[in-house]
């Protein structure tokens, strides 16, 4: 039989004991939470159930569960959307600080920097804020020298080969060059990111914020909390809007209909951060934690450790003891550890504690107690290199606060090229600077951590990773591939030393690039 080719078969209707499998579009975030969570009670499909559902019902439902009955799952279910831009470097390392996190930030490498902008802290004495800007402005001033000096150099080393464009050749010069020049950028530096996660997540994630120490992380936890209640930003609204008006130009009242349903608010997660604020328990914890370091290290210097330090199994208790105290210091895990380890049992109970009790019934136990990972590497790197290795959400990572106590690291192009003097030079006056309105911030009662934003990214920060052995495994392979950055090439190498020589029979699990050939410049 002929069909017409005007005329379409309708689809078959799917036989009920067939598998339906479909894809959702259009639905605000909350809404599509409680019409998944439906499913453990009701029989209804998720069609039906979103047939049904409107954003008050959805309020209505969020607010018994989730927030009465405890079911905090749901809020996995709402995923949001959302960019933030002109935050400074500082702010953005704590922003992304989490294990459910997904996004991108402007990277140094493919990205110049020098008309980003900064963050300017607010400075009771205007003699501190006209010097902070001065040290900034020097920095930038630098960090646009060197950019232009770094290309030069690699250039005279690395001719253009004939099968490559002129364009091309100048872009993957000036990615080396701003990898390189990127150890200049103080942390007060501007960028953007976005993000998408769950409303679990942004809760947990604006609660943090709002309890930082930082002013400006505080505001930013604000203004993202406000972000996911108030009206989301619709790509489509000209699109929509014009369709609106060319409706109503035809039958008014058909106009206003499509008005009211082409052009309502949307709000992405009104319910699910209402509550969040700043979590007592972790201001709490951190306050007797920080004392609980400050008193058992009081007099001890920062010992000498290695960049990669892969730390020895030891007992439980031991561990969490230690690391409850590691973010609250600048001490190495090992030293810290000497020092929990000479306590007596009830100290070390105590310090566990003190990580406890303030804990109410909606806490989740501080991140230190993410304990028992076989492979824990202690690990001293520049800022920088940080922020890349940071990324690795899967192992359980333990910050310390940045400080200038650990000095700086030099690339090795600048002292190849020659510039070493002068880079130096800038480091230390950074540095003094730094040290300079930390000391005059703390004498008049202001917070020091305004300093901190002066820190270049050079400075060396200490991160306790925690991991199985796969991702070692994996950071290994991943981050010593010819087309990364020196600085974290060196620590995955480390890593993959440190593993290889404890369990010599594993090295062969792993494919890493030996990092110590050169590099071929325009491989990415």
């Amino acid at each position: 039989m002929n069909v017409p080719a005007s005329v379409t078969t309708p689809a078959p209707e799917p036989d009920s004991n067939e598998t339906q499998v479909y894809c959702i579009h259009g639905v605000d975030p909350e809404v599509q939470a409680y019409a998944m969570a439906k499913y453990s009670r009701s029989a209804l499909s998720l069609k039906e159930s979103l047939a049904e559902l409107n954003e008050q019902r959805a309020e209505k439902f969020l607010s018994t569960f989730y927030f009465q009955y405890g079911h905090r799952s749901i809020a996995d279910l709402a995923h949001v959307a959302m960019a933030i831009e002109r935050l400074s470097l500082l702010a953005a390392t704590l922003v992304v600080d989490e294990s459910r996190w997904d996004g991108q930030e402007r990277s140094t490498r493919y990205q110049d920097f020098k008309k980003s902008g900064h963050y300017t802290p607010k400075f009771c004495d205007p003699a501190d804020a006209h010097f902070f800007e001065e040290t900034i402005e020097f920095l930038f001033s630098e960090y646009r020298s060197f950019s232009e000096l770094n290309f030069q150099y690699l250039a005279a080393k690395t001719p253009k080969p004939a099968d490559m464009t002129q364009e091309a050749y100048e872009r993957t010069m000036r990615a080396r060059a701003f990898d390189i020049s990127r150890y200049l950028l103080p942390l007060a530096t501007n960028t953007s990111l976005g993000q998408i996660v769950n409303a679990r997540t942004l809760e947990t994630q604006v609660a943090r914020l709002l309890g930082s120490p930082y002013a400006e992380v505080r505001l930013l936890g604000e203004r993202m909390k406000q972000a996911a209640r108030g009206s989301a930003w619709d790509v489509n609204a000209g699109k929509r809007q014009s369709l609106v008006e060319a409706i109503a130009e035809k039958d008014a009242a058909l106009g206003e209909q499509a008005r009211a349903e082409l052009l309502r608010e949307t709000k992405v997660a009104p319910t699910l951060v209402k509550y969040a604020e700043a979590s007592k328990y972790q201001l709490f914890s951190k306050k007797e934690l920080t004392q609980a370091a400050s008193e058992l290290m009081r007099g001890q210097s920062i010992a000498p450790a290695p960049e990669v330090d892969l730390l020895d199994e030891e007992p439980l208790e031991v561990e969490l003891a230690t690391t409850l105290l590691y973010e609250h210091s600048q001490h190495p895990y090992r030293q810290l550890r000497e020092a929990v380890a000479a306590l007596s049992e009830a100290q070390r109970a105590e310090i566990i504690d003190l990580g406890i009790r303030h804990r109410d019934s909606h806490d989740e136990l501080l991140r230190a107690y993410c304990s028992g990972q076989k492979f824990r590497f202690d690990i001293l790197m520049d800022i920088g290199a940080y922020r890349d290795l940071h990324r690795h959400r899967r192992c359980v990572q333990i910050h310390q606060e940045y400080c200038f106590e650990h000095g700086f690291d030099t690339p090795r192009e600048i002292l190849d090229a020659g510039y070493a003097a002068r880079y130096t030079e800038a480091m230390q006056r950074a540095g003094d600077a730094g040290r300079q309105l930390a000391t005059a911030l703390s004498a008049r009662g202001e917070a020091p951590q305004a300093a901190q934003y002066l820190l270049p990214l050079a400075y060396r920060k200490r991160t306790l990773f925690k991991m199985d052995f796969a991702e070692a495994v994996y950071i290994s392979e991943l981050r010593t591939g010819p087309g990364g950055h020196w600085s974290y090439r060196n620590v995955a190498y480390q890593m993959y030393e440190r593993i290889a020589e404890r369990y010599p029979a594993l090295a062969k699990c792993f494919r890493v690039t030996d990092i110590h050939p050169p590099v071929d410049l325009l491989r990415r």
